[in-house]
């Protein structure tokens, strides 16, 4: 007898192997968002996203997946499919971080704008009812701060607009929220316009960065020092939740508070 094609595939789906992780319902972190929170190569070093060192700040049984990547607004990461790869690999129980803003606030670039109280709400809202259909927790960052520095000599929020609208969208559906925003910015503000420099992209060509030979001057994107506080900062955040991967989350966080760089994007 044949089994029609809709049929054969629905089977198939029921026989497929399950996710890596499956094993350990809920033991799993997702993470959708752009490059501040992207995982690099060893050839960008220094470059490292927060997301990239979270796992240093976890249990050993917790698997971090890092689906967010350079250059995407909640915009472009549901257009190019980058979502809907994040739910396959999402399981219930798991736990999605979701943290846009940067890229959905450049107006000069059409494919990736994401007004703030629209089109960029509409989609977070997508996210959270994706993933609490799916069975599992999604949790919101505000964007995390630039090192931008006000006439005050305060550092200043750059996406105050996009931060407000998930504070509001957080406190409407619900969601649990790390006001990333607000952690990152009392960071940069503790350290100052100086000392801050040495948590994003600021080498001269004789600091021989590997990546970059001819120096950058980046204040939007982490040297490794950089996206280990950050990711402290998310750490410690999320163990403040109280959900069910909170208590995955190591109290005490060495790899992540080092004083001096490691050399590489790595726990130790």
């Amino acid at each position: 007898m044949r089994i029609a094609p809709k049929i054969a595939a629905a089977l198939a789906a029921l026989l497929a192997p399950l996710p890596a992780h499956a094993t350990h319902p809920g033991d799993t972190i997702l993470i959708a968002g752009d490059s501040t929170a992207s995982t690099y190569k060893g050839d960008r070093y220094p470059q490292t996203g927060w997301g990239q060192m979270l796992q240093c700040g976890l249990a050993p049984d917790v698997r971090v997946i890092n689906h967010a990547m350079g250059g995407r607004s909640t915009r472009t990461f549901l257009s190019e499919g980058r979502w809907e790869d994040l739910l396959t690999d999402m399981l219930p129980g798991d736990t999605v971080l979701i943290q846009f803003g940067h890229n959905d606030a450049s107006r000069n670039k059409l494919q990736r704008w994401a007004p703030a109280r629209t089109d960029y709400r509409d989609n977070l809202l997508r996210f959270i009812w994706d993933v609490r259909t799916a069975g599992g927790i999604p949790v919101l960052l505000t964007p995390v701060a630039r090192r931008s520095f006000g006439a005050d000599g305060k550092a200043q929020a750059d996406f105050a607009a996009y931060s407000a609208v998930v504070r509001d969208l957080a406190a409407s559906t619900h969601a649990p929220l790390i006001d990333l925003e607000a952690l990152s910015r009392a960071w940069v503000d503790r350290a100052g316009p100086e000392a801050s420099k040495a948590y994003y992209l600021h080498y001269k060509p004789q600091d021989n960065a590997p990546a970059f030979p001819r120096g950058i001057d980046d204040d939007t994107h982490f040297s490794e020092l950089g996206a280990r506080q950050v990711a402290n900062l998310v750490a410690g955040a999320l163990k403040a939740l109280n959900l069910p991967i909170s208590a995955k989350v190591l109290g005490q966080r060495q790899a992540l508070t080092r004083a001096t760089p490691l050399g590489r994007a790595a726990c130790q």
